[in-house]
């Protein structure tokens, strides 16, 4: 705990070299209204507010740009990805012509990709049923209008 008697750390000490010389803070301190120093504080913390914002929109251009960029290649990666599906469905329909004639063939690699799809369609539908959403935020929201009540303390 701290003795209010004894100095503080670079507080003025009587006796020391510069003692009696007020800071260039204190001199603006006692020479300024409490309102002022009020507005300061307050345009410092408006400007403070303004340039965290202009930082959040940098990044969050700089975020943005470098998704797009990222989105754009897996794109390009899903087009490659079902072009070679493609080729090899042609090439398996190919290969089975010749054991049991084009038509079978494609109808057997047709009900094998109408089964693939299938089971895709199921899975996906099963996974988005089970999506909640964003619950504890909704929570918090429906709590903001009572935390603005005026409660019989306040009264």
């Amino acid at each position: 705990m701290t003795n209010l008697n004894e100095p503080r750390a670079g507080a003025h000490v009587s006796g020391a070299p510069g003692a009696d010389l007020p800071t260039p803070s204190e001199r603006q301190a006692a020479n300024t209204s409490l309102g002022d120093l009020i507005a300061e504080v307050s345009r410092d913390i408006s400007t403070l507010m303004r340039q965290e914002v202009e930082l959040a929109k940098a990044e969050l251009r700089k975020t943005a740009k470098q998704a797009g960029k990222g989105a754009g290649l897996y794109g390009g990666a899903g087009v490659a990805g079902f072009l070679a599906l493609l080729f090899v469905s042609i090439a398996l329909w190919w290969a089975l012509g010749y054991f049991m004639g084009n038509a079978w063939s494609a109808l057997i690699v047709a009900v094998l990709w109408g089964i693939v799809a299938a089971v895709l369609f199921f899975t996906g539908k099963k996974e988005i049923e089970e999506v909640e959403g964003m619950p504890q935020t909704v929570e918090t929201v429906k709590e903001i209008p009572d935390t603005l009540k005026r409660n019989e303390e306040n009264r």
